[in-house]
């Protein structure tokens, strides 16, 4: 029998379990918050070591942009530096080409009003020229008449002379006009002359190569050459007899008349000279027909008729090439140069052509026709000094004749014109790329101002124009100018 007090007892524990239990409860909860609170405090605690780390890691990294940052600022002030003293460099390179373009500038415009000055007085020549011709006409007409009537008295003197010495002694119609073994000595004569002084003085003049001559050596050739305007007119006239004389015998007259027209220049070539030299030409061109009356009275002199004398013609090379060099020189009609040139290029075709062309010094001939005013001459004159670039064994021996400074002062006349076609061009620019493997040609190109020009050239050179192109770096190459040989890497490329 349970008592009151055991009930009592249990409805108390029975409270007090009920406590506890709500208590567990609330224990239960607190324990799962404490678990959510420590979970989160984990996950923070490992995210902060992931920051700290993180931290750790920003920190040397930046230590190491701000060496690298240091570097760089090192690099970039050395480059900086560099690139001023290149800009420097380049500014003093620009101030030697405004002080070269200014010099070119100073010397274009005396060169203009040289050749201003040179066209008036070239008028007022030709004026007097035209006067001088009109007289010399004049006279020569009133020669013809005077021996005309000279020959019709001394035909009717000689009549009455004969009448009288028939009487006397045998008849003699007529006497031998000349020996022929004069003009073996003649000959014998010309070509000591041609070979020991005048031939000598012309390689002087081109060793030498100085304006500035003594006073005696002046008065010398001076007088020689007005020996020379005496004597060209007496042997221009003989060409008129050599068909009756023996063929071997015209080319040391040709050779004399070669070396006395070399004599004369531009100033000594004056008007009187002007109807000597067009006749010179004419007849080595046109070759030498026998006349009639010569005929006659040189029948006894020899039995077999006369053949015309050829000259330009000619079938022996020598004879042939002296006159076109006579002929280029002294004649100024377009037709007879462009066939004189054709035929000049053929004979260089040859071994023997180009040691005729080199031992009679012709390049000062070839180069008075380097001009732009003339452009059909002018090609044919650069084929012609093509002609001895080609692959021989004179051609050291040309290329030094060409390493003056005439030939490059023609070229850099050449070189300024703006009106050059582009195959002109390229022929000039294989010529100056054979000059510019010699090395004392350097300073050559350097004092006419070549290189710059070549240099331009190449600039606004067409990029199809590769032949040009290619001549022009080989010679800038050649100079020193830049480092890589256009040719030698154009070769391995075609390989």
């Amino acid at each position: 029998m349970v008592t009151p007090q055991f009930n009592q007892i249990y409805h108390e524990l029975l409270i007090i379990n009920q406590k506890l239990q709500q208590e567990k409860l609330s224990q239960q909860e607190y324990a799962l918050k404490l678990q959510k609170r420590e979970r989160f405090i984990t996950q923070r605690e490992i995210q902060l070591c992931r920051h700290e780390a993180a931290l750790i890691k920003i920190k040397g990294v930046e230590e190491e942009v701000h060496t690298k940052f240091q570097i760089m600022k090192e690099q970039h002030a050395a480059e900086i530096k560099q690139l001023s003293n290149v800009l420097k460099e380049k500014i003093k390179e620009n101030k030697r080409l405004k002080t070269s373009f200014e010099t070119l500038k100073e010397l274009n415009d005396t060169l203009k009003k040289q050749l201003s000055d040179v066209t008036e007085q070239n008028k007022k020549l030709e004026v007097q020229s035209r006067k001088v011709q009109a007289r010399l006409e004049n006279l020569q007409r009133k020669h013809e008449f005077l021996s005309v009537q000279r020959s019709k008295e001394a035909t009717f003197q000689d009549r009455k002379s004969v009448k009288l010495e028939r009487a006397i002694a045998p008849a003699k119609a007529y006497k031998l006009p000349l020996n022929p073994h004069v003009y073996n000595l003649l000959t014998v004569l010309m070509d000591w002359i041609s070979e020991q002084h005048l031939c000598k003085l012309i390689v002087d003049e081109d060793k030498e190569n100085i304006p500035k001559l003594t006073g005696t050596l002046v008065s010398s050739r001076n007088c020689i050459k007005e020996k020379c305007v005496k004597l060209l007119p007496l042997v221009v006239e003989q060409l008129q007899w050599l068909p009756f004389v023996n063929p071997n015998l015209h080319f040391p007259v040709v050779k004399c008349i070669y070396w006395a027209v070399r004599q004369l220049n531009g100033n000594t070539q004056h008007t009187a000279m002007t109807s000597t030299m067009r006749r010179l030409g004419e007849d080595l061109f046109k070759g030498v027909v026998p006349k009639e009356s010569q005929h006659n009275s040189s029948e006894h002199a020899t039995d077999s008729k006369p053949k015309a004398a050829s000259f330009f013609k000619s079938c022996n090379l020598s004879l042939r090439v002296v006159s076109t060099l006579i002929i280029i020189k002294v004649v100024t009609q377009a037709d007879y140069l462009a066939q004189a040139f054709d035929s000049l290029c053929i004979d260089l075709k040859t071994e023997e052509g180009k040691v005729l062309f080199l031992d009679y010094q012709a390049v000062p001939i070839i180069l008075t026709h380097l001009r732009i005013s003339r452009k059909g001459i002018l090609s044919n004159a650069i084929d012609s000094l093509l002609q001895m670039t080609t692959e021989s064994r004179y051609l050291n021996r040309f290329l030094e004749t060409c390493s003056n400074e005439l030939f490059f002062r023609t070229c850099s006349v050449l070189l300024r014109s703006s009106n050059l076609d582009i195959q002109l061009l390229e022929k000039l620019s294989i010529l100056l790329q054979k000059l510019s493997k010699i090395k004392s040609n350097k300073k050559m190109f350097e004092l006419f101002t070549l290189h710059l020009m070549i240099q331009e050239l190449l600039r606004t050179a067409h990029p199809d124009h590769t032949f040009l192109c290619i001549n022009l770096n080989s010679i800038l190459f050649n100079l020193g100018l830049i480092k890589n040989n256009p040719i030698e890497s154009n070769e391995n490329a075609s390989d």
